[in-house]
């Protein structure tokens, strides 16, 4: 029997997720402000630029009954932090070039569906000067690149990364449930923003689940290199 004071202790899970933080930290964070910047004079140059005529989505019976909401619009906006958060947690050099090679591929996919193939979202009957909020949101974005969602990607992405390093430090149940929680905060808020339909919701959950399935442990050399 193994003497008590020779058992290997487990560094508490917040501990490790702090040092996790503070790995590459400096990295982290110019590489994250630059992934997002960069993303999004793409995403306007495609919006601005479509290859031809946008398709409207078509609305489903859950559009009409997710109620459009000002409220909805801090939800929406927290995808800038929430992304940033997988990055951040990234143990080492490898996992970090894992994450954004990931997150480079699936924003390219993307922006190629928006070029080839323009959508946008239907025009409904709002008044958005009832809406201060989201008028200047469709003002800013006006509800083209709808198919798939990169919202809704992103989101999920983040989501499956955040549960694979949660579990990996044994976060707590609690934990792992509010990273899933605000995930899907932000996938309703796509809809009720009306910024998306749920057939775009439901293309960017399909190309998250891709993405996911091609970093999962057994197949992540699909795309990493230079580790």
């Amino acid at each position: 029997m193994t003497p008590l004071s020779s058992r290997p202790v487990r560094t508490p899970w917040h501990a490790a997720l702090a040092r996790r933080i503070a790995t590459l930290w400096v990295t982290k964070m110019l590489g994250t402000t630059l992934g997002i910047s960069g993303f999004f004079v793409l995403y306007f140059w495609v919006m601005h630029h479509p290859l031809g005529l946008p398709l409207t989505m078509p609305l489903t019976a859950v559009d009409h009954w997710v109620p459009l909401s000002d409220d909805a619009l801090p939800l929406y906006a927290s995808l800038w932090l929430y992304v940033g958060l997988a990055p951040a947690l990234a143990k080492d050099r490898a996992e970090l070039l894992l994450h954004a090679q990931a997150a480079a591929l699936m924003a390219a996919i993307g922006l190629a569906v928006f070029w080839l193939f323009p959508t946008v979202v239907p025009v409904f009957a709002v008044d958005w000067t009832q809406y201060p909020s989201l008028q200047f949101l469709k003002s800013t974005d006006a509800g083209g690149n709808a198919f798939p969602s990169l919202h809704v990607s992103f989101a999920v992405f983040t989501a499956v990364l955040m549960t694979r390093q949660l579990r990996s430090v044994d976060a707590p149940a609690w934990v792992l449930a509010l990273n899933w929680l605000w995930a899907a905060g932000i996938v309703y808020s796509t809809l009720a923003t009306r910024q998306h339909v749920l057939l775009d919701v439901l293309g960017g959950t399909a190309l998250a689940g891709f993405m996911s399935w091609i970093t999962g442990p057994a197949r992540r050399r699909l795309i990493l290199v230079g580790a």
